[in-house]
């Protein structure tokens, strides 16, 4: 089978509708796909009935190891008890949408213009600032999403280089498999956080994700050392954002592994 294990819709901070989506990966020729929109798994109500390939409904957990304030983006599949996870995600997606309101201020402020209430919100109420960036290209304050204003106002110190407290890793860990799902760690190359995956498969991490437009060559030796050293399966996906991600990947252009497949699909 052929299956895009990670990949992001409008309900989060991705560009493209599930529909849209679901075509796409038609003529990918994929048979399975997962939707794993950040923080949330108000996505599920959306899937059709009938989508004519698998589609299954994930979460991509924003988490931090407070101590090293490194990054780790925890994946859930097959949920169980989504309360459990709502509980824990709600709070990330409120507080990510007063830090967008917040982006929003400084650069009114600053003389741009920007109507809060005909910006794209996703699953129609969360702000990104991917949302803030798309609006300013659309009125031709800025020409580009990913451009040199976003790299100077965004980041690397710039007037709106500031972000939220996500959720702790080893509560987040706890309360995916609390709520009878599949822990996956995402992109773990993308974040060096390697070292943290013994402590993440003492408290009951089931896979790694490998395929990924961000890992390379290396970072797919150690993920597979530490697979093999402690029994997790491999999976693989796009990452997909549609035109809010500034490398462009495509649905279908990063793949799980059969393992994966195996372990998320049943087959």
């Amino acid at each position: 089978m052929k299956a895009d294990m990670h990949v992001h819709s409008d309900v989060s901070d991705g560009s493209e509708s599930i529909e849209n989506i679901i075509e796409q990966a038609k003529r990918k020729g994929l048979d399975a796909i997962a939707i794993t929109d950040h923080d949330t798994l108000s996505q599920s109500r959306k899937i059709p009935e009938k989508p004519g390939i698998r589609v299954i409904c994930g979460a991509e957990i924003s988490c931090e190891h407070r101590k090293s304030k490194t990054r780790v983006h925890l994946l859930a599949y097959n949920v169980q008890k989504p309360e459990i996870i709502k509980n824990l995600t709600l709070p990330i997606l409120e507080a990510r949408n007063r830090n967008s309101e917040k982006q929003i201020e400084i650069l009114r402020n600053a003389g741009y213009k920007i109507e809060k209430d005909n910006l794209k919100r996703s699953d129609g109420k969360y702000l990104y600032k991917q949302h803030i960036m798309e609006w300013l290209v659309s009125t031709g304050q800025t020409d580009e999403m990913f451009g040199d204003f976003y790299q100077r106002v965004f980041k690397n110190g710039g007037v709106c280089d500031f972000d939220i407290e996500y959720a702790d890793i080893f509560a987040a860990i706890i309360a995916v498999k609390d709520a009878g799902a599949l822990a996956v760690l995402a992109h773990p190359g993308q974040q060096q956080n390697f070292w943290i995956i013994p402590e993440l498969a003492r408290l009951g991490l089931d896979g790694i994700e490998l395929n990924h437009p961000a890992h390379s060559e290396k970072d797919h030796d150690v993920i597979r050392t530490y697979a093999s050293r402690f029994g997790l399966f491999l999976t693989g996906g796009s990452d997909f954002h549609g035109r809010y991600d500034a490398r462009g990947s495509n649905i279908g252009d990063y793949l799980s592994e059969e393992s994966g497949i195996e372990a998320l699909l049943g087959c």
